[in-house]
């Protein structure tokens, strides 16, 4: 088996873990009323996007996501949390850099040993979701659990969502698909971006996401017998319909979003599996994108 194959099954443990890790870190995480921006790179911005929406849409707070590179100096936040896997993304330490001193940051990694522990004010580590795999599943999720558990939004409910994600055959024939578009709604639209995400990775698939309204404008005229449109969360009125009748498939499931997500990272590693890849090592990519000055 590959890392990621390993690391994808444990996500139900994992995920209960950091339900209980939530509990004892509310002086590190956002409190209600703060104004926050949540930052990352590649997959851990997805996940600020989703938490984003999740904080801001339960009343807890304006909450922003950005990319690590395009952080708005010019605004003003009661926080920053910074998500990180290895603790050592250029964009990310020098952002924590630039705010320190002004802003409080909170940085959450899952590897200790790395200089985010020194350029944040307060760490949430998650040593225990670590991964060995370059492409991420269970370090993702975790994290996103951890907020969702610290936003009260967390229920064991969801862990066996997973478990199901886990034991149910995948769809027929998604394998063989020519294209994937995945959509969300609110909070899933951040899943949606990693759903896509984890395609190019680990398969090279040809991969699009969108807020589901707006895929009528424009992008459902891809859709055709060989592409697969995947709803992350109830989708909107008619929409299955609109992408039936082109002939494309379409997926959609009652599974909570984030164990949704762990449905996409199993066909991701199928389909790098059947194409002869693997999906540890992704071409051209590495644990973590640390840039130097020439």
């Amino acid at each position: 088996m590959s890392f990621v194959e390993i690391e994808t099954a444990s996500q139900p443990e994992c995920w209960r873990r950091a339900a209980e890790l939530a509990g004892t870190q509310s002086a590190a995480l956002p409190t209600a009323g703060e104004r926050v921006a949540v930052v990352g790179c590649g997959t851990s911005f997805y996940m600020a996007q989703a938490y984003a929406a999740l904080r801001e849409g339960s009343g807890q707070g304006e909450t922003d996501a950005f990319a690590a590179s395009e952080f708005p100096f010019g605004r003003t936040y009661d926080r920053v949390v910074a998500l990180t896997r290895s603790g050592t993304t250029t964009e990310v330490l020098d952002l924590l850099g630039r705010v320190r001193g002004t802003t409080r940051t909170v940085a959450i990694t899952a590897d200790p040993e790395t200089p985010v522990m020194a350029a944040a004010d307060d760490v949430v580590v998650l040593d225990f979701a670590d991964e060995k795999s370059v492409v991420q599943t269970r370090f993702a999720t975790t994290l996103l659990t951890l907020l969702r558990a610290h936003l009260g939004l967390h229920t064991e409910s969801v862990v066996r969502d997973a478990e199901a994600a886990l034991a149910e055959p995948l769809p027929e024939g998604l394998v063989d698909c020519a294209q994937f578009t995945f959509l969300g709604r609110g909070w899933t639209v951040g899943l949606a971006n990693e759903a896509a995400l984890k395609m190019k990775e680990a398969s090279l698939s040809w991969t699009e996401s969108y807020p589901a309204m707006e895929y009528r404008h424009g992008p459902i005229s891809i859709a055709t017998d060989s592409t697969a449109t995947w709803m992350f969360g109830t989708a909107p009125e008619g929409l299955a319909d609109q992408v039936l009748a082109t002939g494309a498939r379409w997926v959609e499931s009652g599974l909570d979003p984030l164990a949704e997500l762990v449905r996409v990272q199993r066909l991701a590693i199928a389909r790098a599996a059947a194409r002869g890849l693997d999906p540890d090592s992704p071409r051209h990519l590495t644990r973590s994108v640390v840039l130097t000055e020439d």
